[in-house]
C-alpha cells in the first residue's frame, strides 16, 4: 500500500457548480501547446481575478460537476500550473478527474468540504485517508479516499513521469 499523501495550502478561491472546461480554460487557447503556459490563463474569462490570488500550492473549493463539458486536457494542466495544489469539490466530471490525476494534480471528493469551507481558509489533506482538516479549527471534513495507485502517481508527478521513473526514459 502507498504512503500517506498529505498537503497543506490554503483555500484561493470557492467555486459553485458545474464549472466547465470553458470556463477553467477557454477555446480560444487550445492553440497553445506549451502546458506550462496553459496557467496563464486559468479562468481568463470567467473569473480573471482567482489567477492573482493563487499561490503555489494553494487549493480550489468547487460545488458539483467541477470539471464538466469538453474532455480538453487543457483545462486539467491549467489548474495545475497556474501552481494550484489540489481542487476539493463536492463532485468532478469524471474525465475532469481522470486527467487531474494523470497529470498529478489532486482532485478531492468532499461534498462536505465544498459546502462548508470558505476562501482564506488553512488546510490539511490527507489524500489516502480521506482527511481534510481545517487547521485554525482542527474540524475535520471526509472525502473519498484516494486509491493508493493514485496517489503513487501523484506522487511522481502524474502518469509520464511515473511511467518514466518505473521503466526508464
Amino acid at each position: 500500500m502507498s504512503a500517506e499523501v498529505k498537503l497543506r495550502g490554503r483555500v484561493a478561491a470557492k467555486l459553485g457548480d458545474n464549472i466547465d472546461t470553458d470556463l477553467i480554460y477557454p477555446g480560444r487557447f487550445l492553440n497553445i501547446t506549451d502546458r506550462e503556459k496553459t496557467g496563464e490563463h486559468l479562468f481568463e474569462l470567467a473569473f480573471p481575478e482567482i489567477r492573482s490570488r493563487i499561490r503555489p500550492g494553494d487549493f480550489l473549493v468547487a460545488g458539483k460537476n467541477f470539471g464538466c463539458g469538453s474532455s480538453r486536457e487543457q483545462a486539467t494542466a491549467a489548474v495545475k500550473y497556474a501552481g494550484v495544489g489540489a481542487v476539493i469539490a463536492a463532485g468532478f466530471a469524471r474525465i475532469f478527474f481522470r486527467n487531474s490525476i494523470n497529470l498529478g494534480l489532486p482532485a478531492v471528493v468532499s461534498p462536505d468540504a465544498a459546502a462548508h469551507l470558505e476562501e482564506g481558509d488553512e488546510l490539511e489533506l490527507e489524500l489516502v485517508g480521506g482527511v481534510i482538516t481545517r487547521v485554525a479549527t482542527g474540524e475535520t471534513f471526509r472525502a473519498a479516499p484516494l486509491d493508493p495507485r493514485a496517489a503513487e502517481l501523484l506522487t511522481a508527478g502524474g502518469l509520464i513521469p511515473y511511467l518514466k521513473k518505473k521503466y526508464g526514459s
